[in-house]
């Protein structure tokens, strides 16, 4: 069973089975090793006599630092549908996490077993959107939800783990990362061109224009307000609403079927606790009156037409939201002598904050390969090539950089590289999405007024001149850049990576897609 389904097999080098780390935790079985590059080993803790699951990372150190901040965040947080962390060490040449072991699979290996019927579905996708709800409240982002980390256990017991916050990223990326786990617990496919996830998941199916299909096109009897709830989630043109009221959306239609699931995908008698397997049980039922569409009465939306408004349903949720929304606007509003209805004078909104055009909704700026170039400052130039696959629409390929040595930072060979962007004409940005095969890069964006030439005295010059908008991000396969000004034009525009993941025995980088959104 994998405790972290990438489906990577042992690296060389590391611990063997039989060794005991701090003088208590006791290797049995290595089992895995995520898309980090991470071990992750099934062990005993001695003192306590319990099975628990560790995760080494090579080095400790500075290579090691999120992890191990990650998982003094993460120890604070006690929920059931989150991974009890009950240690991490730090011993420089290695580091590693010690947590719950979950007796079970992960949502990935149930997939690979047959889609999960709607109600086994909402089972999951409720545990997974209540936990995201205990990290968002400790006010930690996941920032890494895929069918890999998403763990079932024997007992049925639904347990997110593995967080890789994604520093400044928002939490909604958590929230529309539900969606997609939605919609490939009802389909076996990954949305990969909305949402980043591992490589190895097939990817959705798609029309000859590229958009997703939804799940009722893709297998029969999907439950309507499933099929809607999934889709609406995962359209970047719809805002989605904080993870504690999908949560209690969730909790109002789930039954609690997950008890009558076998929580071994592959059972050897290939039934389940009640002699049926979760993919033979019958046509989908609707399981509540869910509806994640505007009411009738309401204006039109600015979503292409055919789409339904992602909305908190159920009246009395709605008119709570919106008498908060109208109260903390009455409290920001600007009296008439200019100052806030708190009496500062000084008050502003908070720095990178983008405003958007009144009544728009961002759409994708379509991008050819001309377009797109890498900028190597320092480099020899010979890491140029693929770059075309960046605006391609597919995430099954990407551009490279060589594999570096010694050190994250370009093994100290050059300050970085980036990817330089020409929009063609001043346009009004809204955000820059990068995807990547890994997470454990570094990067941030940057603006400037021209492009002097793809050349080594060209890319030093990008690299003195473009200014960086906002903070840089780190970790995390998906990093989405905002905090554009709505009342400036770009032209030009760069993705800066200034570290880079590890990869076997070094550090390389793989960018799949590249997406600019703008009015």
């Amino acid at each position: 069973m994998t405790q972290v389904g990438e489906g990577r097999g042992a690296v060389s080098g590391g611990p063997v089975a039989g060794e005991i780390l701090a003088e208590r935790y006791q290797l049995e079985q290595h089992v895995n090793t995520d898309s980090a590059g991470r071990q992750i080993w099934y062990g005993v803790d001695v003192v306590l006599r319990r099975p628990v699951a560790v995760i080494i990372s090579y080095p400790g150190g500075h290579a090691a630092a999120q992890m191990m901040q990650t998982a003094v965040e993460a120890s604070r947080i006690v929920h059931p549908n989150l991974v009890g962390v009950y240690d991490a060490i730090d011993e420089q040449v290695r580091a590693y996490v010690v947590r719950e072991w979950v007796d079970g699979a992960s949502l990935h290996d149930h997939i690979a077993a047959g889609p999960f019927d709607g109600a086994r579905a909402i089972a999951v996708a409720h545990a997974t959107a209540a936990a995201i709800t205990a990290a968002h409240a400790s006010g930690m982002v996941h920032g890494n939800v895929h069918p890999g980390t998403v763990l079932i256990g024997r007992d049925g017991r639904v347990v997110l783990t593995d967080a890789r916050p994604d520093g400044p990223v928002p939490g909604e990326e958590d929230v529309r990362a539900v969606g997609a786990i939605l919609y490939y617990a009802l389909t076996g496919y990954w949305p990969h061109a909305e949402l980043a996830g591992p490589r190895h998941l097939p990817d959705a199916v798609r029309d000859q224009a590229g958009a997703l299909a939804s799940p009722r096109l893709v297998r029969a009897g999907v439950p309507e307000h499933l099929d809607n709830m999934s889709m609406d989630l995962l359209d970047r043109n719809l805002s989605v609403p904080p993870a504690e009221i999908l949560a209690g959306e969730f909790a109002r239609i789930d039954t609690g079927a997950q008890e009558t699931y076998d929580a071994d995908p592959h059972p050897a008698t290939g039934s389940g606790p009640h002699g049926r397997h979760p993919t033979d049980s019958g046509p989908h039922t609707d399981t509540g009156p869910l509806r994640l569409r505007a009411p009738a009465t309401a204006a039109p939306s600015a979503a292409p037409t055919g789409r339904r408004v992602l909305l908190g349903v159920g009246a009395l949720l709605v008119i709570g939201i919106l008498g908060l929304f109208v109260g903390l606007n009455v409290l920001s509003s600007p009296a008439p002598d200019g100052t806030g209805a708190g009496g500062d004078p000084g008050a502003s909104p908070p720095a990178g904050d983008s405003t958007s055009p009144p009544g728009a909704s961002p759409e994708v700026i379509p991008l050819t390969p001309d377009q797109v170039r890498i900028v190597d400052p320092g480099g020899d130039r010979t890491e140029l090539d693929g770059v075309e696959t960046l605006v391609d629409g597919d995430t099954g390929t990407g551009w490279r950089t060589d594999l570096y040595r010694n050190d994250s930072r370009f093994g100290l060979l050059k300050p970085g590289m980036g990817i330089l962007i020409d929009l063609g004409e001043e346009r009004s940005v809204a955000s820059v999405k990068v995807e990547l095969a890994t997470s454990g890069a570094v990067a941030d964006l940057r603006t400037g007024q021209s492009d002097p030439g793809a050349t080594t005295e060209g890319d030093e010059t990008v690299l003195e001149t473009y200014q960086q908008l906002g903070e840089a991000q780190r970790d995390g396969s998906t990093m989405v850049f905002s905090g554009f000004d709505s009342e400036t034009g770009y032209q030009y525009v760069m993705i800066w990576f200034s570290e880079l993941p590890p990869d076997g025995d070094g550090y390389r980088l793989e960018v799949l897609q590249v997406t600019v959104e703008g009015y």
